[in-house]
């Protein structure tokens, strides 16, 4: 039987285009806030986990060894993880699984980027691609997501006015966020004027290229109690992958729609599980979903259940996914508004966890967290992991 865990400390840094700060400086600045608010040291720290991918955007072959002392991991057992964007959300599930295994009693979870100060990360993620099959079809970030956003609009009757809302909401929410990248109001047909990027998806319907780093501290029970006041335990967890041809993903012999995060779908079902949820719609009281495109949002709300397939971009409109809303989504401002990509899985994972323990100050949402989730997505949608978080409140409802 797995062991508890919960995530008992929280640092970011905030998230810009540059930052005076080098690479390791970022991890180090992330890592002091989140043993600082664990009330821990690093000698406290039994092993740490790094996330960092793709390795190209530093400049530097394999980076996790410029940041080992920042990180704090000399003399300690260090894994590296990279799932793409997923990094960060596989990350947060390695630390989960180190302690739940009872191998260790604390784990440091770090991610870090510094995409912003990349000259052209296109010519990086442009080479995930089958150089043969796929590559020559021009694709990359942007056109394979819009892919995604068409086939939605075909199926569900999706417009570009609802995901525009989503752009709209993320940038209102991240106006509380100190750590966000991008706020401020704009308004749907602001988003709709912006520059076309790959249509549907617009120049405001995408995320910026971020700096910053993410860390939180997994403790178990024992250290969780003494540590923490209010923990935020790591009741499910769950990832999934998908085959690299996107092609597989389409058409009427594909096993998954790509209109779809069918993946994500599948993550879920086994969080939910873990964490004996069976009415998400009713037991989830905020998520925090990776969404690099307002498609995204909208497509991982459906995938997590918290309503029907098309239903999302409707209830958008009615403000259900609003912070004052029926179920938040991404009161921080998600991906949208910030996007460090290593650490972006990992910056889910620490705003759900300040959610359930409170301490999400100005983007905390009105109503009690006991149960939130947050996800991640890598590669062309190849990766996907979902964490439940989930209050004391809710493990004895169990």
């Amino acid at each position: 039987m797995n062991k508890k865990a919960a995530v008992i400390g929280v640092g970011e840094t905030p998230y810009r285009t540059r930052t005076p700060e080098t690479f390791p400086e970022l991890v180090y600045n992330a890592v002091q806030k989140a043993l600082n608010d664990a009330n821990m040291t690093i000698d406290e720290i039994d092993a740490v986990v790094f996330g960092m991918s793709p390795s190209e955007f530093m400049g530097v072959n394999e980076p996790h060894k410029w940041a080992v002392d920042a990180m704090g991991a000399i003399k300690k057992p260090l894994l590296r993880v990279h799932t793409g964007g997923a990094t960060g959300g596989s990350a947060a599930q390695a630390g989960y699984w180190h302690v739940a295994s009872g191998m260790f009693k604390s784990v440091l979870v770090v991610a870090a980027d510094k995409i912003g100060e990349t000259p052209d990360a296109q010519l990086v993620l442009n080479t995930i691609w089958d150089p043969f099959y796929e590559k020559v079809f021009g694709l990359h970030t942007m056109t394979m997501t819009a892919f995604k956003a068409v086939r939605h609009m075909h199926k569900y009757g999706t417009t570009e006015e609802q995901m525009a809302l989503v752009a709209v909401q993320a940038r209102k929410n991240a106006m509380n966020n100190p750590n966000a990248h991008l706020k401020g109001k704009i308004t749907v047909e602001d988003v709709l004027k912006s520059r076309v990027i790959a249509w549907p998806i617009k120049l405001y319907d995408s995320c910026p290229r971020s700096s910053g780093a993410a860390a939180v501290v997994i403790a178990n029970e024992e250290i969780a109690r003494k540590k923490c006041e209010k923990p935020a335990w790591i009741t499910g967890v769950a990832e999934t992958a998908s085959t690299i041809y996107m092609g597989d993903r389409m058409g009427v012999k594909a096993d998954m729609d790509y209109a779809d995060l069918d993946e994500l779908m599948l993550a879920a079902k086994v969080a939910y599980k873990m964490a004996g949820i069976e009415n998400p719609r009713k037991q989830i009281d905020v998520v925090e979903v990776y969404d690099p495109f307002t498609i995204i949002t909208i497509c991982s709300v459906e995938a997590l259940g918290l309503c029907s397939k098309g239903e999302a971009s409707k209830l958008y409109e009615q403000g259900y996914w609003a912070m004052d809303g029926e179920i938040p989504v991404n009161p921080s401002g998600g991906v949208l508004c910030s996007n460090p990509i290593a650490a972006s899985g990992l910056v889910r994972v620490c705003d759900a966890a300040l959610q359930v323990m409170g301490k999400a100050g100005k983007y905390q949402v009105k109503k009690e967290v006991h149960h939130a989730v947050a996800t991640a997505v890598g590669g062309s949608f190849q990766f996907l992991t979902c964490t439940i978080l989930s209050s004391d409140e809710a493990l004895k409802r169990r």
